[in-house]
């Protein structure tokens, strides 16, 4: 696991370099649905665990920048929903295998139903790709680790080139923002690759604070929030901690009543110092912090680089790079992947095969 959370620099740019071709994206890969790219009415996203993390972080990229309508649906669910729900979708579905039982019988649903399927997947041969109307491929190398971490990252990837791509042809974005955009995520595996090492000791530092937490609550804003689920399953699947993540506003909603002593929240309070909402979330967030305090819970923070108000906040803060709103999600899972792998192994886990789990989940 810690090998491949250490090559997910190069995952990146593997994948980038697959999919772009100088200012042009996908150039060939989803020519089979062209006619349904001019006429969809929105997009519904079907996959399981980190996949399905991955897909809720694409649904705010790709509405936010295309303002293409979207839902995410657990695949396992995706079959039993009304088959009125919606009409002339696309749907993508995501696995990291290609073989995820719910995920395939999710597509073969949606074929029945007459629509078009992307999907994205590590593997190119996959049953996934095989069957789908077109196919996008992660760039990840094979992933042995039972975690998912470079194919997490890699996803995320694949689908912030799909949401600018959706952006670029419903006329949202010029062709010199979309460059700008490009150019700020061909830049990020360099900036990974030079934290990557600091990050893991730093989580190995914060591991061994809070080794005794019993509960953790993970919170996250908008597009954040589909870092905090995904950091919350990593460290429950490796390390067996009790873990929950959270959209940050609904602590106060019921979750709150379990903070004391023993409970550790973290907390991602990134931002884009460019983008007004931004600011706003991570505000709000902050303040959400000071309740924790206040009533003597842990806090760990992701936060942007140098900012001094949130770690005034934490009792443990990791800073990420400044990026883009919509790219900080790549950023900021990699310090909470190796926070998980470094609980796991003080409490004696097997990180790459942990008990109960398989790498793909072949059956329902």
């Amino acid at each position: 696991m810690l090998k491949e959370i250490y090559e997910q620099p190069q995952a990146i740019r593997d994948t980038i370099a697959r999919h772009v071709d100088g200012d042009v994206i996908f150039p060939a890969e989803l020519l089979s649905i062209e006619s349904a790219l001019l006429s969809f009415k929105k997009i519904i996203i079907a996959a399981s665990g980190s996949s399905r993390h991955a897909g809720l972080a694409g649904e705010i990229m790709i509405e936010d920048l295309s303002g293409t309508s979207v839902d995410v649906e657990y695949a396992s669910e995706y079959c039993y929903r009304s088959t009125h729900a919606g009409t002339d979708p696309i749907v993508m579905v995501i696995t990291q295998s290609g073989e995820t039982a719910d995920t395939i019988a999710a597509q073969r649903e949606a074929l029945i139903r007459g629509a078009k399927t992307v999907a994205i997947s590590n593997v190119a041969e996959s049953t996934i790709s095989r069957e789908a109307s077109a196919s996008l491929l992660t760039c990840a190398a094979p992933e042995v680790a039972v975690p998912a971490t470079k194919s997490f990252t890699s996803q995320l990837t694949v689908l912030y080139l799909f949401a600018i791509f959706l952006a670029r042809k419903r006329g949202r974005i010029t062709s010199e923002v979309l460059r700008e955009y490009l150019n700020r995520l061909t830049e990020l595996p360099e900036a990974m690759q030079k934290w990557i090492p600091l990050w893991d000791s730093q989580a190995a530092e914060c591991a061994s604070m809070l080794r005794a937490a019993e509960k953790y609550f993970y919170l996250g804003r908008g597009v954040h929030y589909a870092i905090a689920r995904e950091g919350a399953l990593k460290l429950k699947e490796i390390s067996y901690a009790h873990a929950e993540g959270y959209p940050a506003g609904e602590l106060k909603h019921g979750p709150s009543a379990l903070i004391d002593e023993d409970l550790a929240v973290v907390t991602l309070a990134t931002r884009d110092a460019a983008d007004p909402d931004s600011v706003l979330r991570y505000t709000r967030t902050l303040g959400i912090q000071e309740e924790v305090k206040r009533r003597h819970g842990k806090v760990i923070t992701v936060a942007t680089e140098d900012d001094r108000a949130a770690a005034s906040v934490s009792d443990f803060c990791f800073y990420v790079p400044e990026a883009p709103e919509l790219l900080l999600p790549i950023l900021e899972i990699v310090p909470l992947q190796l926070f998980a792998y470094h609980v796991a192994v003080l409490n004696g886990a097997d990180v790459d095969n942990p008990r109960n789990l398989v790498k793909s989940v072949t059956s329902e």
